[in-house]
Formats: structure tokens, C-alpha cells, sequence
């Protein structure tokens, strides 16, 4: 089943950011309990933004998202540090954000993860800078997968992130993202693939409309999970509708359900 990673818990947005410097207990619960109701595998929490008190809102974050959902986090962090404290206070296996092939953040990261029991967002950038070309995403995804690997973990803890990059920029980025998901899970059977949805309709205008039908064409790509705004009930159903006719939902038990609780309608 298609692994919905809720980006909305994150510093950057500044409402988010205003609710957690004030520690505004209401407005974080309320958006985590609607993300939970739409349908959520992974609540993300990033703390990163207020310079200086990452690792104070991280932990209050903690506290509030862990109160009002049973959920799994995705803990989103550049610095070991902060992953390490906030890896001691989750209450489930969490999938941590990220690691990457750029020196400076692989090797801190391999040393943190190793021994963790967690899952593992990989991000196909190495020190050259942002990927290319289709070739340059399955070679770093295919070196991300070795190393982790190595360290113990298993191919279904491994999402492979292939850098998704704005149309507005290239033309060819769609098709270039796409290709490199069916590579990734045919060469590297077993993995998950995910990535920030959103980015694909940067900069232009209708981006619900431009990231409902890029997420219809990456599922047929296998595409099998997303970091995305979910509480857009028109891309869920689009997501349930999709998962099922690329044959990952078993007697279309899935989209039947939704169907009856009203989450998929006509």
C-alpha cells in the first residue's frame, strides 16, 4: 500500500513556525489529528528552521505530535545530534530524513544510523551537486543502497529519494523522475522510493492540479510512497485510485474501503 509521509509538521512554513515559537499546543494537535483522519502512514517533524532551538522545539514537537496520534514519525533533521535526542523520545519505529552521499553529511549519518532500528530516507545527492541526468540518480541510489546495507539494513527500511525537480525549470524533469523510479525499483527490487511531491509543480501556477497528475504517472512508475500535503482530499483519492490499478492493492480491498467511508467519490 502506497506510504503517505505528512509534510505539513515543519518550521519552515511560517505558521508552523509562529505556533511553535509561541508553543501553540492547539494548532500543531488540530493539524496533526486532520492529518491523521486523511489518511497519514508518517507524520514528518522538522524543527530546523528558529536557528538555535532545534533540539528545544524538536522535543516539545515530540511531546505535542506523540499526544494526539498513535502514528509513526518521520524525524527530519540534518544533524545527527538532533536525530539522536529525538530518536530517544519516539514511541515507534521512526523513518529518519535523511541521508545523503555528500561527505560532509554521509559520514556523521552512517555513523548515527548504524544499529538504529528505523527506516531511512536516502537522497540521491553526492558532492557534484543535484542529479542530472536518470543514469546519475540510479548509480547514487544503487551506492546509498550498498552502503546502507552494509551497516545492516534491510532493503523495505530503504527509501530511495531521487531528488524530484521543478518543470518550470526543465521540461524534462517530469519525465527524467520517472524513469529513474522504474529503474530504482527494478534494479534495486525491495527498496521504496519517495520524495518531496510538491517540487515537481514549483513555480507554476495549478500546482494541485500539476502534483495530482505527476503522482498518478509516478505510481505507474512504482513509485510507492510521498513526502506531500495529503490533507488535499482530491490527490488521496487520486493516490488509492492509482495504487490499485497498478495492482498494489489485493481484491481492491483498499479503494473498496475508501469507497465506503466516503474518501473516494466521483
Amino acid at each position: 500500500m502506497f506510504t503517505v509521509i505528512g509534510e505539513r509538521i515543519n518550521t519552515t512554513l511560517k505558521k508552523v513556525q509562529a505556533a511553535v515559537a509561541e508553543r501553540d499546543f492547539e494548532y500543531i494537535a488540530n493539524d496533526v489529528k486532520l492529518q491523521t483522519e486523511a489518511g497519514a502512514t508518517y507524520i514528518d517533524v522538522n524543527a530546523g528552521a528558529r536557528i538555535g532551538h532545534e533540539e528545544e522545539d524538536m522535543k516539545w514537537l515530540l511531546e505535542v505530535v506523540q499526544g494526539v496520534t498513535t502514528l509513526p514519525l518521520c524525524l527530519d533533521s540534518p544533524d545527527p545530534k538532533i536525530l539522536e535526542v529525538a530518536y530517544g523520545l519516539v514511541s515507534n519505529k521512526p523513518l529518519v530524513n535523511s541521508i545523503s552521499l555528500e561527505k560532509d553529511r554521509f559520514d556523521p549519518m552512517i555513523k548515527y544510523l548504524k544499529g538504529k532500528e528505523c527506516g531511512v530516507i536516502a537522497l540521491c545527492m553526492d558532492d557534484a551537486g543535484m542529479p542530472k541526468t536518470v543514469e546519475d540518480i540510479v548509480a547514487r541510489a544503487k551506492t546509498l543502497v550498498k552502503e546502507l546495507e552494509a551497516i545492516g539494513f534491510q532493503r523495505e527500511d530503504i527509501f530511495i529519494d531521487p531528488l524530484i525537480q521543478p518543470m518550470s525549470v526543465d521540461g524534462n524533469n517530469g519525465n527524467v523522475a520517472m524513469e529513474a523510479i522504474k529503474t530504482i525499483m527494478t534494479d534495486l527490487e525491495g527498496v521504496h522510493t519517495t520524495g518531496g511531491l510538491s517540487n515537481i509543480s514549483f513555480g507554476l501556477p495549478e500546482r494541485r492540479i500539476v502534483n495530482r497528475c505527476f503522482l498518478a504517472m509516478m505510481i505507474a512508475n512504482g513509485f510507492d510512497s510521498a513526502i506531500m500535503d495529503h490533507l488535499d482530499k482530491d490527490i488521496m483519492a487520486l493516490t488509492t485510485t492509482a495504487d490499485m490499478i497498478a495492482g498494489n492493492d489485493d481484491f481492491c480491498m483498499n479503494f473498496l474501503k475508501s469507497v465506503r467511508a466516503g474518501k473516494v467519490v466521483s
